[in-house]
């Protein structure tokens, strides 16, 4: 299907705007999976979790935690490149040894490539969530070498599981939260582009249990978060200056499952959002909606409908090309890989 990209339409019952683009509604809309893969991990990494996804200029990148099961202080982030249809075996390239008889987990790392085209990998090292601390390495050459590692200043902590993006001026903004006996916590970070003159933004989160926002571009400066949440729903802020403040967080019509999703938007202004579209507890579902405007959603694709098992943590970015790349956990030994096309 061909069309191009122009918003038109009204209002529905609750106010929010019923998009069109050329009389092409959302159920008009074909998402088809072109490619699927299981990323191999080495037999002495029995559990895999948390994956993110980058394109490089030699493929695409994906990062995740492995190791004996989570929390376990073995649990070390591994990296894989797809290159001319194949993965290569999975790297370590961090871990949390902080001595030579004592050592950390790691937790859900963030790829993300940076304006002068160097790749940042930040994750976080600590016995839990709510006890870790973050840290980045840099690769000058698309994630072959990483340097030594770097502690995110004291405070902040750095993109929690979703991508950061690039604001205007050059700044990035950072979709972070806490979790912390009884109470999660959505905020926002920000830094220079060398990762310097770190601050914090503060979010009202108006009641909600929330973590693991993600960022979505709108016109003329405005910016939303969808977040996962203890509340059966995806949550939403906005912003309307570029990031500086945002909203009262408020339920969306998504269900949550009080599992990680991830959103993005495209080149052509279309939003997706992965996420598992159930609110039980269990994760064996995932899916993926889109949006024209952010408020009404419709789920275009099912990419795991199973009796059981686990399918969580997605990650999803859209290719050079087009092409939506997307990484999920796999029931907890591996990450999966897909690549869609419209």
């Amino acid at each position: 299907m061909s069309f191009c990209w122009l918003l038109v339409g009204g209002l529905n019952a609750r106010g929010f705007s019923l998009q069109q683009v050329d009389g092409v509604s959302l159920r008009d809309v074909n998402l088809v999976v072109v490619h699927s893969e299981i990323i191999s991990a080495p037999e002495s990494v029995p559990s895999a979790h948390a994956s993110t996804i980058v394109e490089t200029d030699d493929g695409l990148l994906v990062a995740w935690f492995g190791g004996t099961y989570e929390r376990h202080p073995d649990v070390s982030i591994y990296t894989s490149r797809f290159k001319d249809g194949v993965w290569s075996d999975p790297v370590m390239v961090a871990d949390g040894v902080q001595s030579a008889s004592f050592r950390f987990p790691c937790w859900n790392p963030v790829l993300f490539k940076r304006e002068n085209g160097d790749l940042i990998l930040y994750y976080k090292v600590g016995p839990s969530p709510s006890t870790w601390w973050g840290k980045y390495k840099v690769s000058t050459d698309e994630g072959y070498t990483w340097s030594t590692m770097e502690i995110i200043p004291r405070g902040c902590l750095g993109p929690i599981k979703n991508k950061p993006v690039t604001i205007p001026g050059g700044k990035i903004l950072y979709p972070t939260s806490i979790e912390i006996v009884g109470k999660w916590n959505v905020y926002m970070e920000m830094s220079d582009d060398n990762l310097t003159n770190w601050e914090k933004i503060e979010i009202d989160n108006n009641g909600f249990d929330a973590i693991q926002p993600s960022v979505l571009f709108h016109d003329e400066g405005v910016l939303q978060i969808l977040c996962r949440s203890k509340n059966e729903r995806v949550v939403e802020s906005w912003s309307y200056d570029n990031g500086k403040s945002w909203t009262s967080l408020e339920a969306t019509e998504l269900p949550n499952n009080n599992s990680g999703t991830d959103a993005i938007t495209l080149s052509n202004g279309m939003h997706l959002l992965i996420y598992n579209p159930i609110t039980s507890s269990a994760r064996n579902k995932l899916a993926i909606a889109g949006s024209f405007d952010g408020k009404t959603w419709e789920k275009l694709i099912d990419i795991e409908d199973q009796p059981s098992g686990e399918f969580s943590y997605p990650a999803i970015i859209e290719g050079k090309d087009g092409a939506i790349h997307i990484t999920y956990t796999y029931n907890r030994k591996n990450i999966k890989y897909m690549k869609l096309v419209f």
